[in-house]
């Protein structure tokens, strides 16, 4: 995932397991290794159910690993979503560090690697979080929404059993929108600010909505990547909120979470999907872009009465 503020945003595409925890302490497993001449630092970090209020105050945050601990707390006792027991931070100082730790951390190919380095500055995969340090924006705000959007594709993961289940880009908008509700939590940022923002990004990107948006071809990692590369990152990110905030707000979180769950039992997306929300990709497509229209076209928008 990149810089909130670059036009490059990426997060690799990775899903996540969410059964509930009440409280949440992340204790380290063992002292930071640095590795000098890759540029390299790793974290391993031990995750254990053990009463602990979620930060409310983002100036606690200040270390790497006070940073993964809050966030965690928050996504596990705000929304439900668990971790694995054990996660891995990796921080990379810069590129080309980042590049070779996506092949031998990630163990993604170096092809891959090669471009998802060149606009990426974070990935989640299984049990991992990998950070790309030398990015140039490195607000507390951006830290900690990137480290939220990680994290949730990490629990992700765990609900669906694997990496690469489910449709992308709603995983992508899933992780958007807990990272901003993070951000809310910690005074940082708000929901409706960011729904703001992203209705009047897609509003300045019209062709978007009005070709139509062929979800159902998008929803590969594969694909997902050609799609927001091709027609702009940043749009595609807001673009994938507001459909998942539209989805939360009508069916609620918790069918969210179910839906990735059930990809433990079946890889069928189509099935998962109208078994979660009660109708087809094509059906939401349909409802989520009248939604749209009706939000991003001024002609559609009902100015208020004169006093």
């Amino acid at each position: 995932m990149p810089s909130e503020s670059s036009p490059k945003e990426f997060a690799l595409p990775v899903l996540c397991r969410a059964a509930a925890i009440a409280f949440l302490v992340v204790v380290p497993l063992a002292v930071a290794t640095a590795d000098r001449s890759s540029g390299r630092i790793v974290l391993p970090l031990s995750l254990d159910p053990l009463p602990l209020a979620a930060p409310s105050d983002a100036r606690a945050l200040d270390t790497t690993q006070a940073a993964v601990r809050g966030v965690a707390a928050i996504i596990a006792k705000t929304f439900g979503l668990a971790v694995p027991q054990r996660v891995t931070v990796y921080l990379y100082g810069g590129r080309r560090a980042f590049e070779q730790g996506l092949i031998h951390d990630a163990r993604v190919s170096p092809v891959l690697a090669a471009k998802l380095s060149d606009f990426a500055i974070g990935v989640g995969a299984q049990g991992q979080v990998l950070l790309n340090e030398d990015a140039r924006d490195r607000t507390t705000r951006e830290r900690l929404r990137l480290i939220a959007h990680e994290l949730t594709h990490v629990s992700q993961i765990e609900l669906a059993g694997g990496e690469g289940r489910g449709e992308q880009w709603l995983a992508e908008g899933m992780a958007e929108w807990i990272a901003f509700s993070t951000l809310e939590r910690l005074g940082l940022d708000s929901v409706s600010r960011r729904r703001q923002t992203a209705t009047s990004g897609v509003q300045r990107h019209a062709t978007l909505l009005r070709a139509g948006l062929n979800l159902e071809a998008h929803g590969t990692p594969r694909a997902f990547t050609a799609w927001h590369l091709r027609e702009g990152s940043r749009v595609t990110y807001q673009l994938t909120f507001l459909m998942t905030d539209y989805l939360i707000t009508h069916q609620g979180l918790d069918r969210l979470k179910a839906y990735f769950a059930s990809f433990r039992g079946s890889p069928d997306r189509q099935t998962n999907f109208q078994r979660a929300f009660g109708g087809t990709i094509a059906a939401f497509e349909t409802d989520v872009i009248t939604n749209l229209r009706a939000a991003t076209d001024p002609a559609t928008r009902t100015e208020p009465s004169a006093p």
